[in-house]
This record gives C-alpha cells, structure tokens and sequence, in this order.
C-alpha cells in the first residue's frame, strides 16, 4: 500500500464535515436510532393533556404518589428488559411477584420471622424459580414461551396454596412496610442529587473525550450538553417534586424521596451500569443479537440465559415486594391483573426491542412513567377501565412499530 493510499481515508475524512446537532438528529431518524426521544416526547404531551384536562395533575403529591405507585411495576420491568434483551420472554413474573410476596408475608406474619430475613427469603425464593426455569429452557431446549406459560399458572396456584383459608395478609412489620413508604431526609435527597448531577457532566466529558481520543465515534460536544442538561433538570425538578412538604399539618415524614422510588432509581441506574459497562452484560446483548455467532465466539450462552432468568424472577419477586409493602398486605389478587401485562407493555414503550440486543434498563423506567401517567390521569378523570386499557393498548402498539420500522431502517442501511 503506497503513502497516498494509506493517507488517502485520513484525509477524506478530515475533509468531510461534521454534520451538526440537528444534522446528526437527521442522520439517526433516518437509521431509526431516536433512542429515548419518542417516549420522552409522548411523556410530555401526557403530561399537558392531563394538566389541562385537570390541574391536580401536575401537582407534587401526585407526581409523587405516581412515583411510588410504578416502582413495583417498574422492578419487575427491569427484568423484562434483560429478558427481551436476549430475545426470550417471560410470562411467570406476575405470577412470581405475587407468590414471593405472600412467602415474604406468611414468613413474617405467621412465623414471627423478623422482617429483613423475611424479605431476603422472599428474594432468594425468586432467584430460585427463575434458575429453575432459566435451566429448564437452555437445558431441556423447551421454548421460554411454553417455560414461563406454565410457571405462570403454577406459581398463581402456589400463591392460592400458600395464602390458604386466610385470602389476606395485613403487613404490620416497620422493616417491610417502610420499604415503599418510607421518607429519606429531604437533605440526603439534595445531596444526591447533586451527586447525580456531577457524576452525569463530569463522566459524560471524560467519556467524550476518550472515544474521541481512540478515534471512535462520539457525541458532539453541543448534543451531549443539550441531553445532559435535560436529564440535570428532569433530576432536580423530580427531587424538588418529592421534597416539598406535602401535608397541610406541616409534618416533616411527608416530605422527602419515598424509600421504593430511591430503590427502584438505584436499581435502575446501577444495571444499566452492568449491561453496558461490564462483560456480562456485553455478552447479554451479544446473545440478544446471535446466539449461534456469540457462541462460536466463545460466550457462554447457556449461563446467560440462565443467569437472565434468574435475575428476572429475582426482580420480580423485588416488585412484588414493594408493592405489598405499599398496599400494606397481601392477597389471592397479588401479581394478578394487569401486572405481567404492563411490566412487559413498559419495557416495550421505553424502548426495549422484541426482536433482542437492543434496549437499556432505563426503558423501565420511561415505560413505566408512560403507563402510570395514562393511569393516573384516568383515574383522576374518572375514566372507566375500558378507556384505559384501549389507550394503553394503542400506546403498546405504537411503541412496537416504531421498533419495527427502526428495525427495518437498520436492516436497510446495513446495520
């Protein structure tokens, strides 16, 4: 290769303009790589029909209350997430939502079990149904439609069993209770988020630099100031939200990020770190993209499935936790109704493909935020159920073509 071959790509490309932020905005719509933004866009349009179809909509008690009323929800999405990240699903985590609770609370009710241990059993029992079905599928080659189908139905059945003659166990345990209704201090809520803020700028720099040092592609230097300016807002504007004293008695315990929200933020921030910062998670969206090509590349794809599974059930049994500790019991109707089907609807409008490899844990969140918005708005309305899920469905749907047509633009430009 002579010198002006060699150079010759160098200087193309330096000769080539950067497009800029809207260009770049361009470049990605047309590769359907919006990210985040059409969820972020239908949140805020939910939000202005909400307030001026009712004022009480936006109001901090509200905003708040809707916090805590999508952290159960939302925990067991973020599971559905890694699950759809390989490209499998899971049909049981309502069903395990609901029996691991009823553990939890029959444990601590009627065995006199402290309430920490209680908690830790029903978790550990969650991690224990999904290594047993994650083994089942990658074992025994049984699709994880048929798996979890089944432990759908028997887990429901379990929770029948273990609740027995009862049908309702109130929580009175201040461990278990305090999971989703405690208060942090409002200070230990500013400082956080300040730290959050910090982190988000100064990493964000750091990381920009060194793709742009080794020659990768990164986000401009504008774009990423837009975006983290956003999210800097959306953090302040939430904590504020959650610090404002919101009993008219001037009580201090009303005010302050509720315990299940923090939880379910942390739990959120802390495995979009793992799936996109450390090998595991790597090797989960490269099964979610080719089974076959990340075993011959040497991924241990059957651990991963399993590990995905486990983890699943795990979170589920986490969500179902939280929501009992927020309704203070547990009853035969705990993981039932419409759990399994928003847990898995929010996943899909934050983002997350059905199609496996692509989508962030952060999905849950964005998706649960939509689902509880149209929830909550309704509710406050007066809507009657059919409306709600008419509309939720029409949401889903939405939200899955435009994962379809982003698909098809990536399989178009050769993505």
């Amino acid at each position: 290769m002579d010198a002006r071959s060699a150079s010759g790509p160098a200087r193309g490309g330096a000769s080539r303009p950067r497009p800029g932020a809207l260009g770049a905005l361009g470049v990605r719509f047309r590769q359907g790589e919006l990210g985040a933004l059409p969820v972020v866009l239908g949140l805020l349009l939910i939000a202005a029909v909400f307030r001026l179809a009712n004022p009480y909509f936006l109001t901090p008690l509200n905003l708040t209350n809707l916090l805590v009323q999508i952290a159960g929800v939302g925990t067991i999405a973020v599971g559905v997430v890694l699950v759809l990240l390989l490209g499998e699903i899971d049909l049981s985590v309502g069903a395990v939502s609901g029996f691991c609770a009823a553990a939890m609370a029959v444990l601590s009710v009627k065995h006199g079990v402290p309430g920490p241990l209680a908690v830790a059993s029903g978790l550990a029992l969650g991690l224990g149904i999904g290594l047993a079905q994650g083994a089942w599928v990658t074992k025994l080659r049984v699709p994880s439609f048929v798996v979890t189908l089944a432990g759908y139905l028997g887990w429901q059945g379990a929770l029948l069993w273990i609740l027995g003659s009862t049908g309702t166990i109130n929580l009175s345990d201040p461990f278990i209770v305090g999971l989703a209704n405690a208060r942090l201090p409002v200070w230990l809520g500013w400082v956080a988020a300040a730290l959050a803020v910090a982190v988000l700028w100064v990493g964000g720099e750091w990381g920009r630099r060194r793709r742009a040092a080794a020659g990768l592609p990164a986000r401009s230097a504008t774009a990423r100031a837009v975006r983290d300016a956003f999210i800097s807002a959306a953090i302040i504007g939430a904590v504020w939200l959650m610090s404002v004293n919101r009993n008219p008695r001037g009580d201090p315990r009303i005010a302050g990020i509720p315990a299940g929200v923090a939880g379910f933020l942390v739990l959120v921030v802390a495995l979009d770190r793992v799936t996109r910062r450390t090998r595991f998670g790597r090797w989960i969206y490269a099964v979610g993209g080719g089974a076959e090509a990340a075993r011959r590349a040497g991924i241990p794809v059957d651990r991963i499935r399993t590990a995905v599974f486990a983890l699943a059930s795990g979170l589920a049994a986490a969500g179902g936790i939280l929501a009992a500790s927020r309704l203070f019991a547990v009853n035969q109707s705990s993981g039932g109704g419409d759990i399994l089907l928003d847990a898995i609807a929010a996943a899909v409008i934050g983002g997350t493909s059905l199609f496996g490899g692509r989508g962030t844990t952060w999905s849950a969140l964005l998706g649960a935020l939509v689902i509880g918005a149209i929830t909550n708005g309704m509710d406050l309305l007066a809507f009657a159920s059919s409306a709600r899920f008419v509309i939720t469905g029409a949401v889903l749907l939405v939200a899955v073509t435009i994962d379809a047509t982003a698909r098809y633009r990536r399989e178009r430009f050769g993505r």
